[in-house]
């Protein structure tokens, strides 16, 4: 990884519209990071938990958790 290269959860922000206004977005990433870091295989309704403490008023959350959904598949590192 090189140092202007995103890492793979703000990829997935981007390529999901997990990111909208980005209030909320930097306390998602690093929320999703620590989370992913040690619950590597999760499911939806864990990931759902770990991201309780942000609050988001424009996705909905639905593509926050695809975002790292999707970063889990990609082995995010």
């Amino acid at each position: 990884m090189k140092d202007h290269d995103l890492h793979t959860l703000q990829q997935t922000f981007i390529s999901t519209g997990g990111a909208q206004c980005g209030i909320c977005t930097p306390g998602m990433i690093m929320s999703a990071k620590v989370f992913l870091d040690k619950h590597p295989k999760a499911d939806r309704l864990a990931t759902r938990s770990a991201l309780a403490g942000n609050l988001c008023r424009c996705t909905g959350y639905e593509k926050i958790v695809d975002a790292v959904v999707e970063a889990m598949g990609r082995g995010r590192r």
